[in-house]
């Protein structure tokens, strides 16, 4: 499984783990995604094939649209590829977007489905995959093939590189049969995802999900003990893969202190030093409850009056997919609900709602997090969601609480969180209530079970799993082999 790059790894995401504007100048990606892979493709000297064009009259590409990263101290290649203004309003914005996601999120919003947007999907996912298969310096690379944006691209790269082993993963929930079977085109998209040999989801549930829709659509062999399903001649592996964060990652070892954090929190945002500080961080997205976190804080103020003017809650809520009506009304919400609860509650001195509609680099982000009294993950639907698993690995102090809303894949690790209901105001409010009330001995015991938890199922972890299967199909038998992808 060798190859030019050292080790045949080829990651396919629509999104690259940065953006090179000009040689030495990058800007680093806010995704879970990329927060999970990133580092093994850099460990693996790997390629990554993502969307995008390539700076030009730089210098810093050749004649593929490739070059290598990071441009200081290369790492792996980065190979982008173009498509049309057409192909990707259809590919991205409609089809995976307006399509797709609201399909496997359930959070009210109606999946909208047109037949030229899946045909840009079909051609974009053709495109993609004939760029791995040029990436590839032999027949049998292993192929990472991530999320929903692919899911026809393992039967295309089956056809180009018929030696390859191919895990496809698919990071955001997947809905009960019934539900899936509402795409037109669910049966295709099915097809190719069996072409893989791994099929990678969230959580158990989401694997069973996913075994009822192939018994549904398709007239393939289901082994529901085994999670396997054979279809085609071919034999694809199902599991739950839980995603993690990288536990010593550079933003959490540059960090300062909590208390250095805290003072420069509050200085920057021209806050008073005695608020009892909480803190969301998310991409502007309807799913992620930002709206209900609002009301949540605003609840806990009416009930509360000894608070007022003393509980800010800052939310960074970075812009994503804007030019989409949903992700619009989103965002005109929060807005509206942000300055009513503000114009109520707050004063010259403090607003309890401070809304940064902005970009937040790694290391601004870990210092919201060490600053923070508590965190608020209010995810209305999710398939793990990392911003949890983040805060806990910020918090080498062991304090601060982790909120997080019943509806992210990652409640199911992490139990030791104060756990909620977002829709459930008053109950969320209260939740609240009692994070800010918890005594340091308390949160000191929930953090360490957070943190021994998150420790132990990192992103190495998540890797070394996935891996470890994918070289067991490939054939590779010696750990050795499969450790020098994960290690």
């Amino acid at each position: 499984m060798a190859t030019a790059n050292g080790t045949g790894l080829i990651v396919l995401a629509n999104r690259a783990p940065l953006t090179v504007t000009r040689p030495g100048h990058i800007k680093r990606s806010a995704s879970g995604l990329v927060t999970a892979l990133e580092p093994l493709v850099a460990r693996c000297a790997g390629t990554w094939v993502a969307h995008g064009a390539a700076p030009d009259g730089h210098g810093c590409v050749d004649h593929r649209d490739g070059l290598s990263v990071p441009p200081a101290n290369p790492r792996y290649r980065l190979r982008y590829v173009r498509l049309t203004e057409d192909e990707h309003r259809g590919y991205y914005y409609g089809f995976a977007n307006e399509g797709l996601w609201p399909l496997c999120h359930a959070v009210g919003v109606r999946p909208i489905f047109r037949s030229h947007d899946f045909r840009m999907y079909h051609r974009a996912n053709s495109r993609f995959a004939a760029a791995v298969a040029e990436e590839s310096a032999d027949a049998s690379p292993l192929v990472l093939v991530q999320d929903y944006h692919f899911a026809l691209a393992p039967r295309m790269l089956r056809r180009r590189l018929r030696s390859s082993t191919i895990a496809a993963f698919w990071h955001i929930p997947w809905p009960p049969a019934d539900v899936f079977g509402r795409c037109p085109w669910a049966t295709m998209l099915i097809d190719g995802l069996l072409a893989a040999d791994i099929v990678g989801l969230q959580t158990p549930d989401d694997c069973r999900h996913f075994l009822e829709s192939v018994e549904r659509l398709l007239d393939a062999t289901v082994d529901r003990e085994e999670g396997e399903v054979t279809w085609c001649g071919h034999t694809t592996r199902v599991r739950a893969y839980p995603v993690g964060v990288e536990w010593s990652n550079p933003a959490v070892c540059a960090a300062p202190p909590s208390a250095v954090c805290r003072d420069e929190v509050l200085a920057a945002l021209k806050l008073p030093p005695c608020v009892r500080l909480g803190v969301g961080v998310d991409r502007l997205d309807y799913t992620k409850g930002i709206n209900e976190k609002f009301l949540a804080v605003e609840r806990l103020l009416e009930r509360d009056a000894a608070l007022r003017g003393r509980l800010v809650f800052v939310q960074v809520a970075e812009p994503s997919r804007d030019c989409l009506p949903a992700y619009r009304a989103a965002r005109a919400q929060i807005v509206a609900t942000s300055e009513r609860i503000n114009a109520r509650f707050g004063s010259a001195a403090c607003q309890p709602i401070v809304l940064l509609e902005s970009h937040h680099e790694p290391a601004e982000v870990y210092r919201l997090y060490r600053a923070a009294d508590f965190c608020y993950v209010g995810s209305l639907h999710d398939g793990m969601n990392l911003v949890a698993k983040e805060f806990v690995c910020a918090r080498s102090d062991r304090r601060g609480v982790l909120v997080l809303s019943r509806f992210a894949g990652a409640a199911q690790q992490l139990r030791d969180a104060v756990i909620v209901d977002p829709y459930a105001i008053d109950r969320s409010a209260e939740a609240l209530a009692a994070a800010l009330a918890m005594r340091p001995r308390e949160q000191a015991r929930r953090m360490r079970q957070l943190r021994a938890n998150v420790s132990a199922f990192d992103s190495h972890w998540w890797a070394e799993q996935l891996l470890r299967d994918a070289a067991q199909i490939a054939g590779v038998i010696d750990r050795r082999s499969v450790a020098g992808f994960a290690a």
